[in-house]
């Protein structure tokens, strides 16, 4: 009797994108905002408890929803590894960012659309569809015979909000995290099809600055010209943040570092981003240093008045929130009391000021000459038919500088599916479903390339 001829290890890939889109679309439809004052945390409790049953599913042992110290919940799995082989902790988020606006999405945001050979929701490239990479190249391993390490899945649930509970959880539970190697599935590919790893990324620090400056609103023709107006307070100092260039003028924050690796076109990057013909770029110097070697300030919200049902009113308080994006080599704590005493001093009219910090991470850099990066370059290789970039990116996985406190010895990578056509963190975020599948398959064969070559078995 002639047996089967066994499958390839892209045709176990190919073969099992019916069943991901599927499940994307069931994660999708989860509306995990992990903000109570948005949306119902029972949405969050239903992504986490579907991701949950799916490694149930899969033979995972001690599969856990983790409480952790900012009121939500991780998902945690342990398949136990083959003797003397190394284990990998496989690391996504199932937390989302608002949609936004939801009429100006072209198809519902929780609802996976497929359109122009994308699928298009809200995570589906950040991050659900790193979860469904992390699944998907798992069973294909097990269509191909086995998978040849030990695995562990974090899949965390506020990493969106920035309110660092799985960071505390892992300090507590460092067991949790132990790993020869971690892949990071939450960043991307420099461009559609060119498999990249990240090497660094930017920390971030957030505060809510509040100003008052009277008792309450004044009739804008009554007391207009000597009542100090809070708002224009704040848009001041908002202003003092950046200057003529636009570039960052915090004091105490290293502005002049340079990227040295791959290059970022200012054509390119003006695409990426959308920017409108006319409209000149921020910052000075090459593109790549401005996003991923050096700080970056952003005016993240305002409390003030619509324009719709706004009164002829002198504002009494007003409120923002900014993000400080920072550099690799900076501490976010040091560059945190930057941000506030720069906004302390640059108040107006003897403005009341208060700067309450809401969030931070600090940055991250990579060792990218270890034998788990290697293994990574031969499977890039295989599946994308190319070789492997390293590329920095401008935002902040707080979690790694966690992780890497936890694991020193770990080896950790940051691959992922938001390439810039993904859209992620705006309206109409989608995921190539050609990246998917290649991602899947790099990651199913990075898996056996490091069994085969990489960690020595002590990470479990």
């Amino acid at each position: 009797m002639t047996r089967p001829t066994p499958p390839t290890p892209a045709e176990a890939v190919r073969a099992l994108m019916p069943r991901a889109r599927e499940e994307l679309a069931e994660l999708v439809s989860h509306r995990s905002v992990a903000d109570p004052r948005q949306f119902p945390p029972e949405e969050c409790d239903k992504a986490a408890r579907w991701i949950a049953d799916a490694l149930e599913a899969e033979g995972f042992s001690d599969v856990a929803l983790l409480d952790t110290p900012d009121g939500t919940r991780s998902v945690y799995g342990h398949l136990p590894a083959p003797e003397d082989a190394p284990t990998v902790l496989l690391y996504a988020h199932y937390d989302v960012q608002p949609p936004l606006d939801e009429a100006a999405w072209t198809s519902p945001p929780f609802e996976l659309t497929e359109r122009d050979g994308r699928w298009y929701g809200r995570g589906a490239a950040d991050c659900k569809g790193g979860v469904i990479m992390h699944l998907t190249a798992l069973r294909a391993l097990r269509a191909l015979g086995g998978i040849p390490v030990g695995v562990k899945v974090l899949v965390e649930g506020s990493e969106e909000q920035g309110t660092g509970g799985l960071e505390r959880y892992v300090e507590e539970h460092p067991q949790v995290a132990a790993a020869d190697a971690i892949v990071i599935g939450d960043t991307g590919n420099f461009r559609l099809g060119r498999p990249t790893v990240t090497a660094t990324l930017r920390g971030m620090t957030m505060v809510e600055v509040s100003v008052a400056t009277l008792e309450s609103n004044l009739h804008s023709g009554s007391f207009g010209g000597a009542a100090p107006d809070a708002l224009a307070a704040l848009i001041r100092m908002l202003d003092s943040l950046r200057d003529e260039d636009g570039a960052t003028t915090v004091e105490g924050l290293d502005r002049g570092r340079a990227w040295e690796g791959l290059e970022y076109p200012e054509a390119d990057f003006r695409a990426d981003a959308g920017v409108l013909d006319g409209v000149g770029l921020v910052g000075r110097g090459p593109v790549a240093d401005r996003v991923w070697a050096r700080p970056a300030v952003t005016v993240l919200g305002i409390d003030c008045p619509p324009v719709v049902g706004a009164t002829p009113s002198v504002q009494a308080a007003a409120r923002a929130l900014v993000s400080l994006r920072v550099a690799p080599g900076t501490d976010a704590g040091a560059a945190e009391r930057a941000l506030v005493a720069h906004l302390e001093s640059a108040a107006p009219w003897g403005a009341r000021v208060e700067v309450k910090p809401v969030g931070r991470g600090q940055p991250f850099r990579a060792d990218t000459a270890s034998p788990a990066y290697e293994a990574m370059g031969r499977a890039m290789r295989e599946a994308f038919g190319r070789e492997m970039e390293v590329a920095g990116q401008g935002g902040s996985i707080p979690l790694c500088n966690t992780l890497a406190a936890a694991c020193p010895e770990a080896e950790i990578l940051l691959i992922g599916l938001s390439e810039p056509s993904a859209r992620i963190h705006a309206v109409d975020e989608s995921v190539s479903p050609e990246e998917l599948e290649r991602l899947s398959l790099a990651e199913a064969l990075f898996l056996q390339e490091y069994a085969r070559t990489g960690g020595a078995g002590t990470g479990a």
